[in-house]
């Protein structure tokens, strides 16, 4: 398989630490974001959303958007992302989904990119409207997972901590004060702690500058 890959790409993050976790090969194809790579004509071939990450399978099939990536890497390869029992399952991705459709896109680039390009906004107030949403979602994140287990649902890494993990990696890098949220660094330490998941930190990447 190939990953097409940012280094800083906190969505890719969940996926390589995802392949990490249940010891799959893959090849690293980095794509530059901050240099345009994903707006090159050949790339709209890849993905014609122009973003990362896209796993490309061996027969050519490519899947674009990670959280669909992580469902397919379930469905071929231990260990489970998610749980057995449908209601704990669904209680899981709701966690991931509040972390991956809610709090992460106001992360994405191309809407900072907008935000500061073509709606007049500072850095400054880009800053300050980014921590906002993070600080209610991690507000509501807090409340919806088990306040007595090592990861938000369980003694493993599930879906919702890959999540957890890569969004904190947004969260230190814009400067959210992370005080109120003593068990989502909880977490996420423990998730830095296990090699395979730190193997994928955005900073072990070859392409990391």
């Amino acid at each position: 398989m190939k990953l097409y890959s940012y280094w800083r790409s906190t969505t890719s993050f969940r996926v390589r630490a995802a392949l990490n976790l249940k010891g799959l090969a893959y090849e690293y194809e980095p794509v530059n974001l901050m240099e345009g790579d994903q707006r090159a004509a050949d790339f709209a071939d890849v993905n014609p959303m122009r973003g990362v990450p896209v796993l490309e399978l061996e027969d050519g099939t490519r899947i674009g958007q990670s959280m669909a990536i992580l469902r397919y890497l379930d469905r071929i390869a231990a260990p489970a992302l998610l749980p057995d029992d449908p209601v704990q399952a669904a209680l899981e991705e709701a966690a991931a989904h509040a972390i991956a459709l809610d709090i992460h896109p106001i992360n994405n680039l191309k809407v900072l990119a907008y935000l500061k390009g073509s709606m007049g906004q500072s850095q400054d107030d880009t800053i300050a409207w980014m921590r906002h949403w993070m600080h209610e979602g991690f507000t509501a994140l807090a409340a919806q997972i088990r306040p007595d287990t090592p990861f938000c649902f369980g003694d493993t890494p599930g879906l919702a901590d890959l999540c957890l993990a890569g969004q904190m990696i947004n969260a230190r890098r814009w400067g959210l004060d992370l005080g109120p949220f003593p068990r989502l660094v909880a977490i996420d330490e423990t998730c830095r702690a296990i090699d395979a998941i730190a193997r994928a930190l955005p900073e072990a990447q070859p392409d990391a500058t």
